[in-house]
């Protein structure tokens, strides 16, 4: 979630910004490309462990029946929230001619949705079901649809559309029709769906002793990290993007872990998923009641707060560093397809900017955290959806 908020207020507050992938070797440098690539960690881990914690509910009493009853509520409150509190958050307007993005948020309640019909399966079902599509949906890489070109073009088929959201990322369209409410999509479900059906069927390692837990953890962490170097050396399969000799030795290094993201890629997730194992391994045998472990177990208790509060606090921190210098911030106020349009020559600092902006913010999370944490233990049913 810390690592979240640093990509976040990197797009807000970075020069280079909108400007280029900064995970373009032709055109990053090495500090820009690991401030990007360590957050790489983030969505695998938030939409594998949310299948962990539904395992965890079932396992401790819920019935099936209660937890699908309870997974649908939350995927579509998820769904919902993306299209009102995190789009005003992140776009900080009224207009709804843009709908919003389809980020991690929709993807992880939708994802919940689906969930909710799986659980009624055996687990061993359940399992078959993720590890395959994680495994197998990049056979799909070489379907693609036309996308929509923009107002005047036609609007793709609801077939078209229905490819988009399942496995064709990075594409803005009407949601229905032209004129109506645009989308970007961001981030299709598949193999999204898979990677949290693969979470619920591992929880059960968490019903398993502490000793016997972490074994397990880091095993399937290091064949994970293992099959990502193995896979990812013979540049056949797992990925759209083949890795490739560079200019230097540290960006040959860069090319080879340089993997796709939208949609999430074979080696992706075992590149993610890989040491998300061996942390979660690790920090299950360590004391989190004092310093930063209490802090970062203080965020984890209220998770969807932090993350409507972080896209606000991100776009503030970058509107007012920005005012501090007398750059113009008109454009923190567009949304797309203006937004990236109307981004100003001098907008944006350097990078050491972006990581004190990301301090700060963290600062401030923590103490409306704190403080909803108190609110929320006072209040756990009335609280339960946030």
């Amino acid at each position: 979630m810390v690592l979240m908020v640093l990509d976040h207020t990197r797009d807000f507050v970075h020069n280079v910004a909108f400007r280029f992938d900064p995970t373009d070797l032709g055109r990053t440098t090495s500090a820009i490309f690991l401030t990007r690539w360590v957050t790489h960690l983030c969505a695998p881990s938030f939409v594998f462990l949310a299948g962990v914690a539904a395992y965890l509910q079932r396992s401790r009493g819920t019935t099936p029946v209660e937890l699908s009853g309870f997974l649908v509520t939350r995927g579509f409150w998820l769904v919902i929230l993306e299209f009102t509190a995190v789009r005003l958050g992140t776009w900080f307007n009224l207009d709804f001619g843009f709908l919003g993005i389809m980020q991690v948020i929709w993807t992880i309640g939708v994802s919940m949705i689906v969930l909710a019909g799986l659980v009624h399966l055996p687990l061993s079902v359940i399992a078959t079901f993720g590890v395959s599509m994680i495994a197998l949906h990049n056979l799909l890489d070489g379907i693609h649809v036309q996308g929509w070109q923009g107002p005047g073009s036609p609007v793709p088929t609801a077939a078209a559309r229905l490819w988009m959201i399942l496995h064709q990322s990075n594409e803005m369209f009407p949601l229905f029709t032209w004129p109506g409410p645009v989308v970007l999509l961001i981030y299709p479900l598949v193999p999204w769906i898979g990677v949290m059906a693969a979470g619920y069927a591992f929880g059960r390692v968490y019903d398993f002793e502490a000793a016997r837990r972490r074994r397990i953890l880091f095993a399937t962490g290091a064949a994970l990290i293992t099959a990502f170097v193995a896979i990812r050396a013979l540049n056949m399969y797992g990925d759209p993007a083949p890795w490739r000799v560079q200019s230097s030795a540290i960006f040959t290094l860069w090319s080879f872990i340089n993997t796709t993201k939208y949609p999430p890629s074979l080696l992706f997730l075992l590149m993610t998923l890989g040491p998300m194992m061996l942390a979660l391994g690790w920090l299950d045998s360590r004391p989190m009641a004092s310093g930063a472990g209490r802090a970062l177990t203080m965020f984890g208790r209220v998770p969807l707060f932090f993350y409507l509060l972080q896209w606000p606090l991100a776009h503030m921190a970058a509107i007012a560093a920005s005012l501090m210098v007398g750059k113009d911030v008109g454009y923190y106020f567009m949304s797309p397809p203006a937004f990236f349009t109307q981004i100003p020559a001098n907008a944006g600092f350097e990078l050491w900017v972006v990581y004190l902006c990301w301090a700060a913010v963290i600062v401030v999370l923590y103490f409306l955290c704190r403080w909803y944490g108190d609110v929320k233990r006072r209040h756990p049913r009335a609280l339960r959806y946030l």
